[in-house]
């Protein structure tokens, strides 16, 4: 059986969000908590994760991030170099942007290493917090497959993505 492993971007996700649907969905989806979500340290990140799947079978782990999220799975990838079955990447947010200004430690750059599992980057045409040209420069650099899924904000509970069905559609392709 698949373990999904949800981690959130900055500040957590909320009742409202996908993530916290897909939560609900099934007991095989796990959420990471994460030990300051809103001034939150990489490597406290990335460590957080590593512990949290450490005793699964890494063949039948996919991690699913929103956000800052995506970029703490990067960090993940890029540190342990290990192959796990898959990662969604939902709307990665552009650390360098100048509008990017939350209290983050580590969080200074999206690494732009190739992701050595597949992965999947979901972005919108329209998201505040990372260019459509942006989230495709970086799926482009992890070797990322690319979905654009056209005007949705954020990809949020406040863009109207609560349950989103098409987002667990897009997560049964990686198995």
């Amino acid at each position: 059986m698949t373990n999904y492993f949800i981690i959130p971007g900055l500040g957590n996700s909320g009742p409202d969000h996908w993530q916290t649907h897909f939560e609900k969905s099934s007991t095989n989806f796990i959420r990471i908590n994460q030990k300051n979500w809103d001034a939150p340290t990489a490597s406290d990140w990335t460590e957080t994760i590593e512990q949290a799947i450490s005793n699964y079978d890494l063949a039948n782990v996919v991690l699913i991030g929103h956000s800052l999220g995506c970029t703490a799975i990067a960090n993940w990838a890029r540190k342990y170099q290990k192959e796990i079955k898959g990662a969604l990447l939902v709307a990665p947010s552009d650390l360098e942007a100048p509008r990017y200004t939350f209290p983050t430690i580590g969080f200074d750059h999206v690494p732009l290493d190739k992701i050595n599992f597949k992965t999947i980057v979901v972005a919108s045409s329209d998201d505040e917090w990372v260019s459509l040209k942006r989230a495709k420069f970086f799926a482009d650099s992890w070797e990322s497959e690319f979905v654009n899924i056209g005007n949705a904000g954020h990809i949020n509970a406040n863009s109207g993505f609560g349950e989103w069905p098409e987002g667990l559609e897009i997560l049964k392709t990686l198995g």
